[in-house]
């Protein structure tokens, strides 16, 4: 187990002093890069190689002004993203990472369209511990309820954003998923469906049940159907929150993969619970997250820790990315001992198997 703490080093009193205004600006900071690289400006510096641009010609192109060009790429100095040479704007290495790195769009995409007009009010929704900024999108309890129905491109950066950190991650499980040969895998948290098409593909003879909210099994089932699968999948409709919601039963192994961090410890230890109660006698559970604490680089630590903001405003107001000793502890408070914990699978996550202790 990697038991590494993320701790930025110490910082002199002026770098301190630097990185509170980074803090102060960072909202201005985001848009105005993020203009840059939607817009379209960017890319236009980087194709001009080490020579660069200057303001002069790129507003020759009818694209931008020079006024805005001056605004934007300014602040873009100012974050690192690009620097002057002889007056001509050239791409740094920031930019470069902006431009061609997967997981910065992706994380980019996500705070601008699910999160940035929601954190508004982060005050309000840490206080009550309820997930107001999702008033933004529409009425609903949780994020969960409305995810079928949440508008453009929130819905599309969303998914994008959780099967980013997920999908890297399946081919690379199956052989832990089907290490003790289980015929009835139950798959809690189902989503789209990425994990159970995986299974379903890796072992002709599974038994997949899947377990979710209806809208989201409804998306499910139109994919299980493309996919020439349906037959093969049993779909549960299940709210997890409601505590009497029982589970199926008999099950050869329990799958669950960044579900359990939607949810408060209260909801994680009754879900544990009913997990306990549905494995078979020598069931056994998988859980696959994401956890800050068990990370091999800095960087893996910063954008989780800074995901949890996201599930207080929006998810349910009371979850977030946990570490993982959380898990493990409600795990055991339900009846369920960790046998093994595996790391560095995919981006950044972790497989912990767990069984009855009895």
């Amino acid at each position: 187990m990697l038991n590494k703490k993320f701790s930025p080093p110490r910082q002199s009193a002026f770098d301190a002093r630097f990185e509170a205004q980074k803090i102060a600006f960072g909202p201005v900071v985001f848009q105005c890069v993020r203009y840059a690289w939607k817009r379209g400006i960017l890319q236009a510096i980087a194709d001009a190689g080490d020579t660069g641009r200057s303001v002069d010609s790129l507003a020759e192109e009818g694209r931008w002004s020079s006024y805005v060009l001056k605004v934007v790429l300014e602040t873009c100095l100012s974050a690192g993203v690009v620097y002057l040479d002889e007056g001509n704007y050239v791409l740094d290495k920031t930019g470069f990472c902006i431009l061609t790195d997967s997981i910065t769009q992706v994380n980019i995409d996500f705070n601008h369209d699910v999160c940035y007009q929601a954190l508004f009010g982060l005050e309000q929704t840490l206080d009550a511990e309820k997930p107001l900024g999702l008033k933004v999108f529409g009425d609903w309890p949780t994020l969960y309820e409305g995810l079928a129905q949440l508008p453009e491109p929130a819905r599309n950066s969303w998914l994008a954003f959780d099967h980013y950190y997920s999908d890297t991650s399946f081919p690379a499980i199956m052989p832990d998923v089907f290490a003790t040969a289980p015929r009835r895998v139950m798959d809690i948290g189902a989503n789209t469906g990425k994990f159970s098409l995986a299974a379903l593909a890796a072992d002709a003879a599974v038994e997949l049940h899947a377990v979710d909210l209806p809208g989201q099994l409804a998306v499910l089932e139109t994919n299980l159907r493309e996919a020439g699968l349906r037959e093969r999948v049993v779909l549960h409709p299940t709210d997890l929150l409601d505590d009497a919601a029982a589970l199926p039963g008999g099950m050869d192994l329990v799958w669950m993969s960044q579900f359990l961090s939607c949810f408060s410890e209260q909801a994680i230890a009754s879900i544990f619970r009913r997990v306990a109660a549905a494995l078979a006698p020598r069931g056994q559970v998988l859980v696959m997250d994401t956890f800050w604490d068990r990370q091999r680089y800095d960087i893996a630590s910063y954008c989780l820790i800074n995901t949890s903001p996201y599930f207080n405003n929006l998810a349910s107001g009371n979850s977030k990315v946990y570490e993982s000793a959380d898990y493990i502890r409600l795990a055991r408070a339900a009846g369920l001992e960790l046998l093994t914990a595996r790391d560095g699978i995919g981006y950044c996550h972790s497989l912990l198997r767990f069984a009855r202790a009895d």
